[in-house]
Parts: structure tokens; sequence; C-alpha cells
């Protein structure tokens, strides 16, 4: 620590805040600790009696905080994402688009593992809405040694540590199952949950037909929907193991490859994900997505929706914070659902 002449404080950085009372009019703290000091503060300063200040003398191989906060920031950062003014000593990075939020988390584990260096994010795998908050970054002191931050950025690698993709413009294609259904002895209310949830990630429904408890009815009706350019197919009803249940197989007939029938979550167990040989990816839904808030589905979709193709190793991981607590009030996506992988 350094006592200055506030004229040649430029460039240095305060070590205390320095306070501003005027009677009646204000009372705010205009500059604090860590501040470094420019040009345009040197009139202010003298206004309010600062004609010397405590300084942090610059030393090679030091950082100040801010200048630690800019080199997270950058491995940090991704297309789609945008980087807040740096206000003592962080940065915050918001979504500029509607899209799926995705974290290497063992590189952050390995950089949070270093010393004096905090990086904070929302879940990995998060479907986030523009504007909304998706990590913050800081180091601990106001000063820190270099070396550790280059250290951060060896770990970070030429990749940043967060992604933001964006959702692809989908047609989707439902096909409703159930002789129930078919025969009109129950009005369809599965398919108006599964428009409203595929709504939100902008992909709209452009193909929907009803079949009847038969095999081909349902492999006919798929492969229609597959022909007419159907980016992805959905099939409700018929997905438990009762003997007029035949969607499963009906999926496989179709030509898709199994992935999953069966997920580690619940509700909806039940669930099976496929993919035809171009990379088309269809589902078969439990009952439950009809009338759960929060399902395997929701877990899913999102990364369907931004282009990824859901393996069945990406599944087994959902056991894990896999199990919904069937809130009285849902408040998912903010909850443990969904959140283990």
């Amino acid at each position: 620590m350094k006592l200055i002449r506030t004229e040649d404080a430029v460039g240095h950085v305060l070590c205390h805040d320095i306070t501003r009372i005027v009677k009646d009019v204000v009372k705010d703290t205009p500059f604090r600790k860590g501040h470094i000091v420019k040009e345009e503060d040197i009139p202010v300063l003298l206004s309010i009696g600062k004609e010397h200040l405590y300084i942090w003398e610059k030393k090679e191989g030091i950082l100040h905080e801010d200048e630690a906060a800019e080199i997270l920031k950058n491995i940090s950062i991704n297309d789609n994402m945008v980087s807040s003014e740096i206000r003592e000593g962080k940065i915050e990075l918001k979504a500029d688009i509607d899209g799926l939020f995705i974290v290497d988390v063992d590189r952050l584990e390995q950089i949070n593992s270093l010393d004096e260096i905090a990086i904070a994010s929302r879940h990995t795998n998060y479907a986030v809405k523009k504007g909304n908050k998706l990590a913050g970054m800081r180091v601990i002191p106001l000063v820190i040694e270099e070396e550790k931050l280059k250290e951060a950025e060896k770990i970070a690698g030429d990749k940043p540590l967060f992604e933001l993709l964006p959702y692809k413009k989908m047609k989707a294609g439902v096909v409703t199952t159930g002789s129930e259904v078919y025969h009109k002895r129950i009005k369809d209310t599965f398919t108006p949950v599964i428009i409203n949830k595929l709504k939100y990630y902008g992909i709209e429904v452009i193909f929907h037909e009803i079949c009847d408890d038969d095999t081909d009815m349902i492999v006919n009706a798929i492969t229609k929907m597959k022909e007419e350019g159907a980016d992805l197919i959905l099939c409700t009803g018929g997905m438990s193991v009762d003997p007029d249940d035949l969607t499963p197989g009906a999926i496989k007939l179709s030509g898709a490859n199994i992935v999953t029938y069966g997920a580690p979550v619940f509700p909806g167990a039940m669930f099976l994900l496929g993919y035809f040989d171009d990379g088309t990816p269809i589902m078969g839904l439990p009952g439950c997505v009809m009338y759960s808030k929060a399902t395997v589905f929701d877990l899913v979709l999102p990364r369907v929706a931004a282009g990824i193709e859901v393996t069945k190793k990406d599944i087994a991981k959902m056991g894990h914070g896999g199990l919904c607590f069937s809130c009285e009030v849902c408040t998912y996506p903010r909850c443990e659902f969904g959140k283990g992988v």
C-alpha cells in the first residue's frame, strides 16, 4: 500500500472506498476499493477533498481483480451470450437467445479447484430464455498472481466452458394411438399437451393422425409422416406392457433404431427413444406426459430441439436427479428434477 498525490493516481488501484457527502444533496460511495483510477476521476476526487490516495503498487506478475475477471470471462463466454460490465470485480454472462445452455462440468470443476478463482453457473442442459442469467465469475482477492489465471487458461484450452445452442427449426408429427380415442369414445386430451410443450421450443405440429390399436395402421402413420418431411415424430399412448399396447413394436417396425425403451426417470419410465438412419428422432410417450407437468419428456425434448443426439448413456445418467417429488405447487424447471446431469 502506498500514499500518492491524487493527480498521480491514474492507472492505480484504490485500497479503500471513498465516500462523498454533500449535506442535503448526496451521500454515496462513488469509488470503491479496487477501482482503477481514470483521468476523468481526478476532478471528482479533488472536489470531495481527496488530494492523496492509498493505492496498490502494481507489481510484475500480479493482476487486479478486474483484469482477472476479464480472463475468466474469455475462457467461459461463447456464441449467443453477452457479458455485463465489471462490477466490484465480477462479470456475469446472460443469454442472447432462447436455447439450451451446456456446461463442461469437468473443466469447470478443475478451474474452480484452483485457489482464489470462482466461476458459478446454471446447471448444464438447462433450457433458457433470452436475457436469463447464465454464469458469474470473479477472483476472491483484490489482486491475484497471474500464474493462477494462466493455469485456468491452460485447463480451459481453446474451447469455452459454456455453450448456448439455438433451437432448430423443426416440424413435428404426432401419432395418437388407442381404440378409445380412434372410435371417439373419449376426447384426445394428449395431443394439446404435446402441442403446447413443443411450442415453447418453436416446434410446430403439422402432421397429426389418430390410430386404432393396430400395428400396421401405426406403422403406416409413422412412415407417412417421415416421408412427408417430419423432423420429429411423437407417438402417444400404447406404451405399457398391456397386450393392446402396440406402440413400441410399431416404432421398431417402422425402421427406427431404438436407443432405449425405458428410462430411469419417474414419472416417465415407459419412455421410448429412437432414431431413423437419417437422424430423425422418434419418441414413444407414456401417459404420464399428459397429466404430469414434468416428466422424462421435458428432460429429453430440449436436447432434441437443440439438435443434440441423445444416447443411451445420456438417458442412463438421468437416473441421478430423475425422481420428481410431485410437489403440490410445481416449480419445474426451478427444482431438483433432472439436474443431476
